[in-house]
């Protein structure tokens, strides 16, 4: 019982759109209506600015977080912490609030990475801050920094669960940028 509590509660969190809220809120924009019209960090900032970007990243990290501690605080065991960051991010993801619509899933999942594998994070997130630097190009860094994710959680000797976390994470995000892995092949995806 306690799981499908986890499960619920997490998918819940997760799919509060942050970005909408956020940009309606403090900036009076509808993310939606701008830029690639998605609610995530990235149109965030491309939009409204590098305060807004900032902002809606946090906010996404923190449910992934917040997924994550349901599961330990109501379960304790590393797949409940699993169960519930998974379910924040397929929230934030598919929002029940926004017709199963939402962000690519990226800030969320580093955030609930944040919460399981400290390491695998800042060696993640650095290479994706290198990836954009260079490039310019968030999706990619996004997807790069996504396929290694059960590369390294493996390499570090996590527990299987993690590694599986990693994996439908991993596939997840790289599923919700599928239009961006055609623009960066047919190199009109935009750089921020």
């Amino acid at each position: 019982m306690e799981y499908i509590i986890t499960a619920a509660a997490a998918y819940l969190i997760g799919s509060i759109p942050s970005g909408l809220i956020l940009g309606k809120l403090f900036w009076h924009t509808d993310l939606r209506e701008h830029g690639s019209h998605n609610i995530g960090a990235t149109n965030a900032w491309r939009t409204l600015g590098k305060g807004a970007g900032i902002a809606v990243f946090i906010a996404d990290s923190l449910k992934g977080q917040a997924g994550v501690m349901l599961g330990l605080s109501l379960v304790g065991t590393p797949l409940a912490a699993v169960v519930g960051g998974l379910l924040a991010i397929i929230g934030h993801s598919f929002s029940l609030f926004l017709r199963f619509h939402g962000g690519k899933g990226v800030a969320t999942s580093l955030g609930v990475l944040s919460m399981l594998m400290g390491d695998v994070t800042f060696m993640l997130f650095v290479l994706w801050f290198t990836i954009v630097y260079v490039t310019r190009y968030v999706s990619l860094g996004s997807v790069v920094a996504g396929g290694l994710a059960p590369i390294l959680a493996a390499l570090f000797g996590y527990p299987m669960e993690y590694l599986l976390f990693t994996a439908i994470a991993a596939v997840l995000v790289i599923v919700r940028h599928r239009e961006n892995i055609k623009r960066l092949m047919n190199g009109t995806e935009n750089k921020i």
